[in-house]
């Protein structure tokens, strides 16, 4: 699996969320959340996925690659919010 990001929305996400997006290698895919991100029109299909990193829940929006089938473009990756918490354990 190979992530893809903007150098500059890399350097962004750290200063904002303290993590940088390369992190998103680490995001546990297979018990994730996924819903997709509809909030504007991006000219692209933006998911959104709640899911382990670190032992800790993280929000991942990303957008897959279709020439590729496990490499994605990553958006942004921050810690959960309490709702985006709660909402992943009542799927579980």
């Amino acid at each position: 699996m190979e992530v893809t990001f903007d150098p500059a929305k890399d350097r962004r996400n750290i200063r904002k969320h303290g993590i940088s997006l390369q992190r998103a290698e680490d995001f546990d895919f297979g018990s994730a959340v996924y819903n997709l991100d509809n909030s504007q029109d991006y000219g692209e299909v933006r998911q959104v996925a709640v899911g382990w990193l670190d032992s800790m829940l993280y929000t991942l929006t990303f957008v897959e690659d279709e020439e590729e089938d496990d490499d994605f473009h990553a958006i942004s990756l921050r810690k959960a919010t309490r709702q985006e918490r709660e909402d992943y354990e009542r799927s579980q």
